[in-house]
């Protein structure tokens, strides 16, 4: 394909066909009257086309692989080439061929042997045409763009507009000023224009002086004053803005004036819907977060002058994305309508009632003088939110958490206000609900707390910056290295240890144990593997979540992990808990199932703290139990506390499974659980959690011989 040197207006012909010596032969001959664009490829033809937007396109019929009857069908039908000409060259000279192509859309034929000088006339003609069709459409461009200015100018001419003389008598109305005023051209022509434009006061009533004496006094454009309305003829009132400015001839010389005005009583009329829309809850009507801010503003000072207290009451519906996803956001509506209208008997001159969010509302109560007038109006918001209410033709028991914050004692300002009140009633939430809290100094350093946590969770998920320790268990008769458990440990700003049961039930809480499970694993795994690799294989225990099995990809997770790492199922043991096992009984047990039959180890941890149902021993692949430290802590002095162990001993002898005592503290303690029968066991007898080096350097080379032998069999098994 060769192309020509052109200027930007001159015009394109793409020559196809698949002989090269006819592409060089139409090339000379049409060089000199257009950009000469040639292709012996049928297959890049469109591509050519997009990019050059050919005046004309030459296509030979007959080609190998796509013909040129294909071709031109390709082309008229894409949106950016339809409009090219398309003119065959053929050897054909029938009436079939030409019908066909006629009916494709091409314009012309250029039969072979090719005449040079007739191929040139018809090319030219052809051009000339398609220049003529380019400048018939710009100026059909030009022409709808002119026709579109004025008609956007007509129909912006919605004003009405009277002209005066100089003596301020008019000389013209036209339609609208007509409609507004309710005077005929005929009838107003010659009166006063004061007479025919009434101007008063929207609010008094009183008359308004008529710009149109202003603007012929001082010579100036003049703007009508705000809040204006006329009273036409018929004694219709509407409200208007207008302008006035004189009229002057050629040498400058006022020969009168013109008024423009419009009725703009629908737009203020819309306006303060707007404003009410923009303040107010569409579904109870109560104002909203933005109207309550409003009236805080005006409430502080006026409760600070008048050395009153001012309380925010922030009232969250229990369980109420519960109910609205069980019964339906119908329904979900129809009980905010509901408690609101109950709340709204609470309000008076000192109290009103705001809706700031989905199930959230806020009681605002001023001038108060007595502490204890709060918390009356609490517990009255409390019951007639207990009350039922029908929904489906049922009842349900609805209850209140309320958070509550007073000014001046808790707060400064607004802001603090609403956001001490929401920390007091999150406070409610996690007390069990159906109460009400007072803000403090000291519950907002917890929140504050949880908040910096949160925060620092969440950038250690990001950065893959959580660190798991390890703390190992030993065989108890012959002390050798029986295994390991991952624990995670998350590092403050400072460097310090974030205690696990600070940021694990958060992590629970929102939703961040699915990436903190997942790094977590995939630590351990990798671990595994390493020291697999380095001849010293150690079976790794990691805890599991009970949220963690609510996600559909958790086997997926685990299985991929350990192919990553090719680490041998054998060498995992995930470590559940008796409520992870509750949380969804048959699909926690179709997991587990389908772990345990993969090879990774089930234990259940804490075994006797929680439901201790034998049944789970019997549904659940479960290979391991682990006494729970409390037992153990307890069982030199305690003796129940030492007959349960010696129960869940023999329990988990008689269903052949692996027991693991937690909590090894004492010597004492050791004896006991070895003279008991307990296999294995771990605490800080043995060691702490160590990070992964200390653990490494210390442990990971004494493997007691059995287990390595153990794990040699699952080595040769996989081989």
């Amino acid at each position: 394909m060769r192309s020509m040197d052109m200027s930007v207006t001159r015009q394109t012909i793409l020559i196809v066909d698949d002989q090269p010596e006819n592409l060089v032969l139409l090339e000379a001959g049409l060089e000199d009257i257009a950009l000469i664009i040639t292709c012996h490829n049928p297959a890049r033809v469109v591509n050519l086309a997009l990019s050059y937007a050919p005046d004309i396109i030459l296509l030979d019929i007959e080609m190998p692989d796509i013909n040129g009857f294909d071709l031109c069908k390709m082309l008229k039908e894409h949106p950016r080439t339809k409009h090219c000409a398309i003119i065959f060259i053929t050897s054909h000279n029938d009436f079939e061929n030409e019908t066909k192509a006629l009916a494709l859309g091409a314009v012309d034929f250029i039969g072979r042997p090719i005449n040079l000088n007739v191929c040139r006339i018809r090319i030219q003609n052809h051009l000339h045409i398609r220049s003529q069709e380019i400048l018939l459409q710009q100026a059909y461009d030009l022409l709808q763009k002119e026709k579109e200015h004025l008609h956007i100018t007509l129909n912006s001419i919605g004003d009405a507009v009277i002209a005066t003389d100089k003596n301020e008598n008019v000389t013209f109305l036209n339609p609208v000023a007509q409609r507004l005023t309710g005077w005929n051209g005929h009838s107003a022509i010659g009166q006063p224009v004061s007479k025919i434009l009434t101007l008063l006061d929207a609010t008094t009533n009183e008359p308004m002086l008529n710009p149109v004496s202003i603007a012929l006094r001082d010579n100036r454009v003049v703007a009508l004053a705000l809040n204006a309305k006329i009273i036409s003829r018929q004694g219709r009132e509407f409200q208007v803005e207008d302008s006035a400015a004189p009229i002057k001839d050629a040498n400058g010389v006022v020969t009168g004036a013109v008024v423009v005005f419009q009725d703009v009583t629908e737009s203020i009329a819309m306006a303060t819907q707007m404003s009410h829309l923009t303040n107010h809850d569409q579904l109870t009507g109560l104002p909203n977060r933005l109207l309550l801010h409003d009236r805080l503003l005006q409430a502080i000072p006026r409760n600070q002058k008048a050395l009153t207290k001012l309380a925010v009451l922030l009232i969250d519906i229990d369980n109420f994305k519960f109910l609205n996803d069980t019964l339906g956001h119908q329904a979900g509506d129809k009980v905010i309508f509901q408690l609101s209208q109950r709340l709204e008997q609470l309000c008076d001159a000192h109290t009103s009632l705001s809706r700031i969010g989905g199930d959230e509302f806020v009681l605002m109560v001023s001038d108060i003088i007595t502490a204890n007038h709060i918390e009356i109006i609490a517990s009255q918001a409390s019951s007639l939110a207990g009350e039922p209410v029908m929904l489906n033709e049922e009842e349900y028991k609805l209850s209140v958490s309320i958070g509550i914050s007073v000014f001046p004692d808790d707060a400064k300002n607004e802001k603090e206000l609403v956001r001490h009140a929401d920390t007091a009633m999150y406070r409610a939430k996690s007390l069990g609900r159906d109460r009400f809290c007072y803000f403090s100094e000291e519950l907002q350093n917890v929140v504050d707390n949880r908040f910096a946590i949160e925060r620092q969770l969440k950038r250690a998920l990001d950065d893959h910056a959580l660190e798991v320790f390890y703390q190992p268990k030993h065989n108890l008769i012959t002390g050798a290295l029986a295994g390991a458990e991952g624990l995670v440990r998350l590092r403050a700003e400072d460097g310090t240890i974030i205690p696990p049961d600070n940021f694990i039930p958060l992590a629970e809480e929102t939703g961040l144990i699915h990436p903190l499970g997942e790094q977590v694993l995939d630590q351990c795994c990798a671990a595994a593997s390493r020291w697999l690799k380095q001849g010293s294989p150690v079976k790794v225990g990691v805890n599991i979540a009970a949220l963690q099995f609510s996600n559909s990809g958790f086997f997926d997770t685990v299985t991929r992990a350990l192919k990553k790492y090719d680490l041998p199922a054998e060498l995992l043991e995930l470590e559940v808990t008796e409520s992870a096992l509750m949380h969804d009984f048959d699909e926690t047990r179709n997991i587990l199932q389908k772990l345990s039959d993969i090879g990774v180890s089930i234990s259940l941890d804490d075994f006797g703290t929680g439901y201790s149902s034998l049944s789970y021993l019997r549904f659940f692949p479960l290979g391991v139990l682990k006494v729970d430290r409390s037992f153990v802590k307890d069982m030199l002095s305690d003796g129940q506390a030492r007959s349960i162990v010696d129960a869940i001993i023999h329990l988990a002898r008689s269903m052949h499974l692996e027991l693991v005592a937690e909590g090894i503290e004492t010597k004492a303690q050791l004896d006991a659980l070895r003279d008991l029968g307990c296999q294995e066991g771990q605490g800080y007898y043995y060691s702490k959690p160590l990070p992964v080096a200390e653990f490494e350097s210390r442990y990971v080379n004494m493997a007691d011989a059995t287990y390595c032998a153990r794990l040699q069999l699952v080595d040769s098994h996989r081989t």
